[in-house]
């Protein structure tokens, strides 16, 4: 067994990372709270409580803290703080461009068909300019009416529409796809004949968005474990800006994640200024549950394939890497990807 960490100078060193990367504070607070209960043990009564896994009992140690403890215990680098490490040194604008150059392409698009400003093949063409290999067209379901949501014939004619579109502009390819919503139960908004036959499925939860946590992560679980869903679409649903702010919605993040990690589905980083979703701090627990995660644009309009931009920051400050990333993998490796989950 490797000797013992030092979880006070790990606890401190996580609040230093923190505080120069101008995370909130009450985040630096709360590992630096938590490096000073632990200073106050005596090593023989912080080994005991770790063996009795009563450290939560402690106050300033929750969750995230008691497991940088008990990592640091075993002679193991935290988790948390490795990954801090390993973004902590290297510019922003380095390592986000770094996946930004790594990215093929783009999950999360809307045209004119539901709520977006731009036609199909102009969304397309611009993001081929941009150096994609591919674009996947992910229109609004039919429960949304107020964007437009596309009914199982308006989709199946979208579908004709993509194949005529992708003879002309070979080699780059428009995959199908769809925005489905969860609906309250978990299940799909959609025919799941209809959805079997999308190349990429993003799920996202637009109603009921103020649920208790309890029902919501129910939904959301149970939307993870249908075969037809790929991607789980802006997962708080929150609004850090503009008309519509709102908060985040409430759900058990750990065991939301587990699940995607468990089918193999990818949490969305959804890179629209207003969404920036999810917040970092539960981007760092989709990363820390071992999920895949998928860099979106949500893009509207043709200028805002841009955006991606946003997301590779956060990515890369979150301790994302590029073999985490499915819109990394080529067009071929990622429909292999989804079609697993059939």
């Amino acid at each position: 067994m490797a000797d013992a960490r030092d979880p006070v100078a790990d606890l401190k060193r996580i609040a230093f990372l923190l505080e120069a990367a101008q995370e909130p504070s009450y985040r630096v607070r709360a590992f630096r709270g938590a490096a000073a209960t632990v200073e106050g043990l005596g090593a023989s009564d912080l080994a005991s409580r770790a063996a009795a896994c009563t450290l939560r009992e402690l106050e300033g140690i929750g969750e995230v803290t008691e497991r940088t403890v008990l990592e640091s215990l075993r002679g193991e680098e935290p988790v948390y703080l490795r990954r801090l490490e390993a973004t902590g040194g290297r510019p922003l604008a380095e390592g986000a461009a770094e996946l930004r150059a790594g990215l093929r392409g783009d999950l999360h698009v809307h045209t004119e068909a539901s709520d977006g400003g731009a036609s199909t093949r102009e969304m397309s063409e611009v993001s081929r300019d941009l150096g994609h290999a591919y674009i996947v067209i992910t229109d609004h379901s039919p429960r949304l009416t107020v964007a437009n949501g596309l009914s199982r014939e308006r989709l199946e004619a979208q579908l004709a529409e993509i194949e005529a579109l992708n003879a002309e502009l070979s080699p780059f390819r428009i995959l199908t796809g769809i925005e489905v919503d969860i609906n309250e139960d978990g299940s799909l908004d959609q025919d799941p004949d209809l959805l079997a036959r999308l190349d990429v499925v993003v799920g996202s939860v637009h109603s009921a968005l103020r649920s208790d946590a309890r029902p919501m992560t129910v939904r959301m679980v149970t939307a993870l474990a249908n075969p037809n869903l790929d991607v789980l679409g802006h997962c708080t649903g929150r609004m850090v800006t503009g008309k519509r702010k709102r908060p985040p919605s409430e759900f058990d993040a750990e065991i939301v994640f587990a699940a995607a990690a468990r089918f193999d589905k990818a949490i969305e980083i959804n890179s629209r200024p207003e969404r920036l979703d999810p917040p970092k701090r539960l981007l760092r627990l989709a990363v820390e549950a071992g999920c895949r995660v998928a860099i979106d644009s949500d893009a509207h309009a043709p200028g805002q394939l841009a955006w991606l931009d946003n997301g590779c920051e956060r990515a890369f400050l979150c301790g994302v890497e590029l073999p985490m990333i499915v819109n990394a993998l080529g067009v071929d490796a990622l429909r292999e990807w989804t079609a697993s989950h059939d």
